[in-house]
């Protein structure tokens, strides 16, 4: 059942009552409860394709606003599609002090596109944080980018139509204007596959080169207490 506004009862129906998701806000994944929803006689008056709901995050109390699309218009009772979307989506987290400088920049604004709902923007975003990263890499950089990217298609199990896309944003050397048009599903995909990517190629060696010094600091530290007592 879908969700329906219906006169001075507001929302009901499909669990309007208990929607949950990750917090824009305070990034908790939460209960979200209706704070304030559309008159049903206004709607019925004006018949727009689409409304806004706002909720309330049980966790922090910030207002969360979601856009549902008008299903049906029957008089006093308006069906919503059971779909949504989130207006402010929760900001994507990611160690970007091992990141090279300019992979960082570009990034954190790709993931500011993401976020945005821009996912074609996203995607172009997405090209460049790549190039500087193979820039950083080094001699075989991109070679070795590739396989990492090659072996995460293998693990997540992603089928190679699906997983065409995201190739081509991140290793086709074609113009701007020939970046593939990206939706929601395949945004996300390109998002994770980029993230395991630069982890695996910079957080990862970054991690382990820091914990390496800290050990040779506490050997050399201890061999010289050693030494001094002697």
């Amino acid at each position: 059942m879908a969700k329906q506004l219906q006169g001075a009862s507001g929302l009901a129906g499909d669990g309007s009552d208990h929607l949950a998701l990750e917090c824009p806000y305070c990034g908790v994944y939460a209960n979200m409860t209706p704070l304030a929803v559309p008159s049903p006689e206004r709607i019925a008056e004006t018949t727009p394709k689409y409304v806004g709901l706002v909720y309330q995050c049980d966790a922090c109390r910030a207002p969360v606003f979601l856009r549902f699309a008008v299903k049906e218009i029957a008089g006093d009772r308006i069906e919503l599609n059971r779909n949504f979307l989130e207006l402010e989506r929760p900001k994507e987290r990611f160690p970007f002090s091992y990141l090279p400088k300019d992979t960082e920049v570009l990034f954190r604004e790709a993931l500011s596109c993401y976020a945005g709902n821009n996912f074609n923007a996203f995607a172009s975003m997405c090209r460049r944080s790549a190039a500087t990263a193979f820039d950083a890499l080094g001699d075989g950089g991109k070679l070795r980018a590739f396989e990492e990217v090659m072996v995460a298609q293998d693990i997540a199990g992603i089928d190679d139509e699906t997983f065409a896309p995201i190739k081509a944003v991140l290793f086709e050397s074609a113009g701007e204007e020939d970046l593939p048009l990206m939706n929601r599903g395949q945004a996300g995909i390109l998002l994770e596959i980029l993230k395991d990517l630069f982890y695996q190629c910079f957080v990862r060696r970054g991690k382990l080169n820091r914990a390496l010094k800290v050990r040779r600091f506490f050997v050399e530290e201890s061999a010289a207490n050693l030494a001094d007592s002697a």
